[in-house]
């Protein structure tokens, strides 16, 4: 491998942000993005009516009602640093699209909304991280607004989410009285000055001891500091960068995204305490990314990102070597060599051609109807194929038809390609053709977004009928007949997409009586995409 290629490599990092709706991630991203040089101005989500819409939010429905629904891939250059930022959904409807976005990133940013703590929605993302062991770094926000408790907000973190914590640097006060932060490392205040026109930061060196701060932050903030960091010496986690990069401990961060207290801190300690692009496994061991061979897999797929052009591109993350535009590779599922065209890399709905791209990168390729999400790309002497994605397990069910008769090819063109993306799953009779239709979803906006989407992209309008079932189980024994099997009435029978036999159940207890009238059944919660 050449040097520069090696370095090329070593310079990237690549993370997702998770949090729960509001907490400040797309803020907090477009801090990120100022610091890069890639926008010059960040755009707060203010509302339904807000002329100004966050830069990584891109379809029309985010637009309308200011919340991300789908994943967006951003990258800038900050430092020497090369940083492809995945922003996650953070709605509480999110759907499946957030899960595997996490499959593609390195490590993960958890924004944590400080008068709030722990949410139900950063628990799910947070398993999914936890599954995969990548490191947390936590980021607790909106400290210039009444926040509870810091320790009790630690405490929340390693309970409820079940990480240990260390804090990085610790706040003094919240709200109105929010004086900065102390980082417990160099021993230094960062002042947070309020004003009218915004507020301005000042960072003072000085030991607690130093009866000085008593002017800075008052006497009283001044006793509760000493008295704080006395207690957080004695009982918090040590720093173990071993640890943080086994996704074992979460550095913890407070500051203030919308007011970009203490953003940049927090992204210099970041790229401190990351490495460079992981290796991935594939059927034959490790692959490492300074291996000279490219290789690909396939995380997202977007149709319609540009109406006026009816495109399809399918995000990869590059997991070796690099990229050449127009470079030829074979695709494993499809058994045969393509050429990759028309790459590019995204800001939002802003696209940007690229003639190269390394291992840690995203990148985004014309799609005609050949990949799937999983799929693995490689240009080397030696196969390669990467472990599959997991299906994660729709929790709501609607039959879905369209209202005019006539539209039915648009509307079955439409469904396909939107549950190609990933963002939903749809089923059908196991002993029926496509004449019913059965969508799945993670999150019930979802739902929304289908309807809106396939009026919008296919002119199509739909009626849904909202279905019971709650629990979907893949059959995973190859011989059993589906057509056989003793379930219980309320339980439905069904195939997906890949003529995977499912079963769709109403209670858990559904899901036990199968298991014991069917001798041998195996029943699994993920698919593999």
């Amino acid at each position: 491998m050449s040097d520069s290629l090696k370095q090329e490599i070593e310079k990237r990092r690549t993370f997702a942000i998770i949090s729960h709706p509001d907490a400040g991630k797309t803020t907090l991203t477009e801090k990120f993005l100022l610091y890069g040089g890639a926008i010059n101005l960040a755009g707060a989500v203010k509302g339904r009516k807000a002329a100004k819409h966050a830069v990584s939010d891109w379809m029309e429905i985010e637009k309308e009602r200011g919340i991300s629904v789908t994943s967006s891939v951003l990258q800038f250059s900050y430092n020497d640093f090369c940083i492809n930022i995945l922003d996650t959904p953070g709605h509480q409807d999110f759907s499946e699209d957030t899960y595997r976005t996490l499959m593609a990133a390195d490590s993960a940013v958890m924004v944590i909304d400080g008068s709030k703590g722990v949410e139900a929605q950063t628990i799910k993302l947070f398993k999914v991280c936890v599954m995969r062991g990548i490191p947390i770094f936590t980021f607790i926000n909106k400290m210039d607004r009444e926040a509870l408790d810091p320790f009790e907000l630690i405490d929340q973190i390693e309970n409820v989410l079940g990480i240990r914590t260390c804090p990085i640097n610790w706040p003094i006060g919240s709200g109105k009285n929010f004086k900065g932060v102390y980082d417990r490392k160099t021993s230094t205040i960062s002042r947070f000055i309020a004003g009218d026109n915004g507020h301005k930061v000042e960072t003072v060196e000085g030991k607690l001891s130093d009866a000085g701060l008593d002017d800075l932050i008052t006497k009283e903030y001044h006793d509760i500091l000493t008295e704080e960091i006395e207690l957080l010496d004695g009982a918090s986690d040590e720093f173990d960068l071993e640890k943080v990069r086994a996704g074992k401990l979460s550095p913890v961060f407070f500051g203030s995204a919308l007011t970009n207290f203490g953003v940049e801190t927090f992204l210099q300690h970041f790229l401190d305490m990351t490495t460079s692009p992981l290796p991935r496994k594939s059927d034959g061991g490790e692959v490492s990314p300074f291996s000279d061979d490219f290789s690909a897999f396939v995380f997202k797929i977007q149709a319609n990102m540009n109406k006026a052009h009816r495109d399809r591109i399918a995000f990869m993350r590059i997991c070796s070597g690099r990229f050449e535009a127009g470079m030829e590779v074979m695709h494993v599922q499809g058994g045969k060599k393509i050429r990759l065209s028309q790459p590019q890399q995204m800001m939002a709905q802003e696209r940007k051609h690229v003639e190269e791209a390394y291992a840690g990168d995203i990148i985004g390729v014309f799609d005609p109807g050949i990949f799937s999400i999983g799929d693995t790309l490689y240009k080397g002497k030696e196969p390669v194929k990467f472990e599959g994605i997991p299906t994660f397990a729709p929790e709501h069910f609607a039959r879905v038809r369209q209202v005019d008769t006539m539209k039915r090819k648009q509307f079955m063109k439409g469904i396909s390609q939107i549950a190609q993306e990933g963002a939903i799953q749809i089923f059908q009779e196991y002993n029926t053709g496509m004449e019913e239709i059965i969508v799945g979803v993670v999150g019930v906006l979802q739902f929304e977004v289908l309807q809106f989407r396939l009026q919008s992209e296919y002119n199509v309008e739909i009626r849904m009928d909202q279905l019971p079932y709650e629990h979907v189980r893949w059959i995973e024994n190859p011989e059993v007949d589906v057509a056989a099997l003793s379930v219980t009435s309320d339980t439905k029978k069904v195939k997906d997409l890949h003529d995977r036999p499912l079963l769709l159940f109403t209670h858990p207890w559904s899901i036990q009586t199968a298991l014991e009238r069917n001798e041998g059944l195996t029943l699994s919660e993920f698919g593999t995409a």
